[in-house]
């Protein structure tokens, strides 16, 4: 019985989540969580290629405590400032606090909340805590799944911990952001599914916008992408993001592509 236990449970879960890939969103977090008892692993690059060629490195460690509460915890590594060095850290976690299911359809609405530390200096008032800069963010999620089409918006704010020894001289001093998107997935293959060894893939579209509330620049961007997931465990992301409204100057994450590779692992943690 135990040994069953320990190999349905886990075939259970991945088809759940398989049934569940087209909130797997490339750009920001569904108000779904990763599986309960389960760890991941990520590892993301992006950059951008002008001005000039940077990149940044992201190793990721996630966890699923129960199907309500996970945990991400990340590390920052690029060549921003001249030499490929660790910039930084940061803390996720992510609370989901109503469920409504239904056949071939659900809603989630999830709390979450970061806080971060960065060495980099300041360049710009965009505050952005996945490596940029240290701070503290809250806000919520809501994701609606319609079958093979996921929509989700989310809403945060975000406090920076700047002190002055690391602004540039000349440079706009980082203070708050509201941060809000919306999110669209949809699940293309398989046509029909049959069990959780098909692989999996998904279309996504996202906006991505930010406001400095105090004094109203803003900016937007539009960010497609393509997703694939092999055996309910490996996730594959390839996506782009380009700015089509705004006037925050010197944002790191203007016009910035992303590859990441995920494994995940079901029914680890006791």
């Amino acid at each position: 019985m135990r040994f069953l236990k320990f190999l349905v449970v886990p075939i259970a879960v991945a088809i759940g989540t398989t049934a569940q890939a087209q909130e797997l969103y490339v750009f920001s977090e569904p108000a779904s969580n990763m599986p309960a008892k389960s760890v991941g692993f990520r590892l993301t690059n992006e950059g951008r290629v002008s001005p000039d060629f940077s990149i940044r490195t992201t190793p990721e460690l996630m966890l699923g405590f129960n199907k309500n509460l996970m945990v991400h915890a990340q590390g920052f590594l690029s060549n921003m400032d001249g030499s490929y060095k660790a910039e930084g850290a940061s803390l996720y976690a992510k609370y989901r606090f109503l469920s409504i299911d239904e056949m071939k359809r659900h809603f989630r609405a999830a709390a979450f909340g970061r806080i971060s530390t960065s060495s980099r200096p300041t360049y710009s008032e965009d505050i952005n805590l996945e490596g940029d800069n240290s701070g503290i963010q809250g806000g919520v999620i809501l994701t609606q799944l319609l079958h093979k089409l996921a929509l989700s918006a989310t809403l945060s704010y975000t406090k920076s911990f700047e002190r002055d020894s690391k602004q540039v001289l000349g440079m706009p001093q980082p203070n708050q952001m509201l941060g809000y998107s919306l999110s669209s997935g949809y699940l293309m293959l398989p046509f029909v599914y049959k069990n959780y060894n098909q692989p999996n893939f998904n279309l996504y579209f996202e906006v991505l916008g930010k406001t400095n509330p105090e004094n109203g620049r803003s900016y937007v961007d539009f960010a497609p992408a393509v997703q694939m997931i092999i055996n309910s465990r490996t996730r594959i992301d390839l996506g782009y993001r380009f700015e089509v409204a705004g006037n925050v100057a010197n944002r790191y994450n203007k016009n910035m592509y992303m590859v990441r590779a995920e494994f995940n692992f079901y029914n680890v943690l006791k």
